[in-house]
């Protein structure tokens, strides 16, 4: 009699979970062994396996259709398979499995019982230098001792070095992540993630490996987590000028979004109630205009940047993107400015050579000093005229626009927001919608967001009124698509968009171009880039409310009708096997 240990995890809903729960336990009591099944599904994890139930199993067995983390069977034997063939030839399953315990055969080799495990590490601290180091080296001599496999990404004064590639992000088996300051995660959705102090891997890198191994953290499995992985692997495969100009414009959104708010709120309690100085209006239009909205370039400045030459970038990008503003070049300016601030960092870096002794100058004092100066000047000797010049004719002319052309700038507008669902095409739409804040036009803006929001609600809507046209999968994920759109998350759309995409991103584009447009043609403003549905509820934030309201009401029609009528009922037996 053998002791197993098994784990199902059906990727389409909860059905396969426990029918292949339900029949490996069955066949395996009937051959007289012990079983224990730990299921994964939509649902959650249920009957979790315990440390001591796998230190006492012969083998483990994992029938599952998407990645089960299998660090913690590190020791064991390890047999993977389908959940589909746990049902249809579990006995089979089980005899091969149980083979394991003997003499392996070439098909049976597990996952990671015959290759070392690989760890994947950043290490950083605040002031980047020698902690930093310190505690990277510790984890690769611990890690090395023990005959793993490990890549560590240091973040230090002068940026980030052997950064972690998307390979071998997807390879690792553990996440450690040893830092005194902030980490961004995203890009580690799915994977088995292990948090820390830098002072505890130099110190007890030992200790630090084994906390990882027992108390580390899956990443995510709900659409919205779905959703986040996504995101983090699109942001992965960017490179180059897209990518720099995108960190620059996520590190400034949060920026718009409590500004164009402020504004809103200072506008419930009349349009020109701010210009009363003293006043609760007056003080909310100062914060939110007066200081949020002006450090809007500065910030898209310093971290395109940063993105550039990392840390050196930062302080010449962020004065660049000032001046932008006293010249009047806005956001155009700011763009300008954070590229040349981060290629001037990133070769002065690069071309100072330094004794090792007087390195630590080199952050503090050299760089900052010599890319500002450098940046500076080209900024106000050679750039900021010709661009202002620029915005202000592109914002007469955007201002200026009639009817049908505003129509016309919606519709593109619109229609780009669908194209990808948050890729480079959608993010070009946004990007230059929320630029033109900061000179006052607000109609572009009001359109994106509202053809950013139709996507995920029509397909929402669609799995209610058309259930024979989606598998169970796609029905359970429609509640959360509608929540998503509700808070303008384009890409919730995307999961529906993978599997059909022939049908769902026409339909998509097709709705988000015609909200796009009506946006424009009823004359719909927004103050605010982001929140959804939870920014119309602010008096003011939105003019013509009603009228925008109906426009993406009838973008979210136009879409899920578009989809009824191009999508194919699913024969009921494969609904119900979904």
């Amino acid at each position: 009699m053998s002791k197993i240990v098994a784990v199902t995890a059906g990727a389409k809903g909860v059905a396969h979970t426990h029918l292949a729960a339900e029949a490996l336990s069955a066949t395996a009591q009937a051959l007289g062994h012990q079983i224990r099944v730990e299921r994964h599904s939509a649902e959650g994890v249920e009957a979790p396996l315990q440390g001591a139930e796998i230190a006492a199993a012969d083998v483990v067995l994992i029938a599952a259709d998407l990645r089960i983390e299998d660090v913690r069977f590190v020791t064991k034997p390890v047999y993977r398979t389908s959940t589909a063939r746990a049902v249809t030839q579990t006995a089979a399953v089980l005899a091969e499995a149980l083979a394991l315990t003997g003499e392996e055969t070439p098909q049976m080799t597990t996952d990671t019982g015959q290759r070392p495990l690989r760890v994947v590490a950043i290490t950083s601290c605040p002031t980047g230098i020698a902690h930093t180091f310190m505690a990277a080296d510790a984890l690769k001599k611990t890690a090395a001792a023990r005959g793993w496999e490990i890549a560590v990404e240091t973040q230090g004064s002068v940026g980030s070095q052997n950064a972690l590639s998307a390979a071998q992000i997807q390879a690792a088996d553990l996440v450690v992540i040893a830092a005194d300051t902030h980490v961004d995660d995203s890009r580690f959705a799915g994977k088995k993630v292990y948090k820390t102090s830098v002072g505890a891997a130099v110190k007890g890198a030992a200790k630090v490996l084994d906390a990882a191994l027992a108390e580390g953290v899956v990443l995510g499995t709900n659409l919205a987590d779905t959703v986040d992985a996504l995101k983090a692997q699109r942001a992965a495969t960017r490179s180059g000028p897209y990518m720099h100009l995108l960190t620059g414009v996520s590190y400034m959104l949060p920026l718009v979004v409590a500004g164009g708010l402020l504004i809103a709120l200072s506008f419930v309690f009349g349009i020109k109630a701010f210009e009363v100085e003293g006043t609760l209006p007056a003080a909310l239009m100062a914060i939110g205009g007066g200081a949020a909205f002006k450090l809007m370039v500065p910030v898209l400045a310093g971290f395109i940047a940063y993105s550039i030459a990392d840390r050196p970038g930062l302080t010449p990008g962020l004065i660049g993107g000032m001046l932008a503003v006293n010249l009047n070049a806005g956001f155009l300016g700011g763009i300008v400015a954070g590229f040349l601030a981060g290629y001037v960092a990133r070769w002065l870096r690069d071309a100072i050579k330094l004794p090792r002794t007087l390195e630590g100058l080199k952050p503090v004092l050299i760089l900052p000093l010599l890319s500002t100066a450098i940046t500076g000047l080209i900024m106000v000797y050679v750039v900021g005229t010709p661009v202002a010049a620029i915005l202000a004719a592109m914002t007469a002319f955007l201002q200026g626009l009639g009817t049908t052309n505003a129509v016309v700038l919606g519709l593109i507008l619109g229609g780009m927001m669908a194209v990808d669902m948050g890729g480079p095409i959608n993010k070009a739409a946004y990007t230059f919608a929320v630029g033109l804040l900061t000179s006052s036009t607000y109609a572009p803006m009001a359109a994106v967001m509202a053809a950013g929001m139709t996507p995920p609600l029509g397909l929402a809507l669609a799995t209610l009124v058309a259930k024979n046209r989606f598998t169970a999968e796609e029905r359970e994920a429609g509640g959360a698509a509608a929540v998503l759109g509700l808070s303008f998350i384009t890409e919730g759309a995307i999961p529906f968009a993978a599997k059909d995409p022939a049908r769902v991103i026409p339909s998509i584009i097709v709705g988000s171009a015609i909200t796009g447009a009506l946006s424009m043609a009823l004359g719909c403003l927004l103050v605010a880039p982001h929140g959804g549905i939870f920014v119309l509820a602010i008096p003011h934030a939105v003019t013509n409310l009603g009228l925008y309201a109906l426009s993406i009401v009838v973008g979210t029609l136009v879409t899920t009708g578009l989809l009824i009528a191009l999508k194919k009922p699913i024969p009921a037996e494969e609904r119900a096997r979904s």
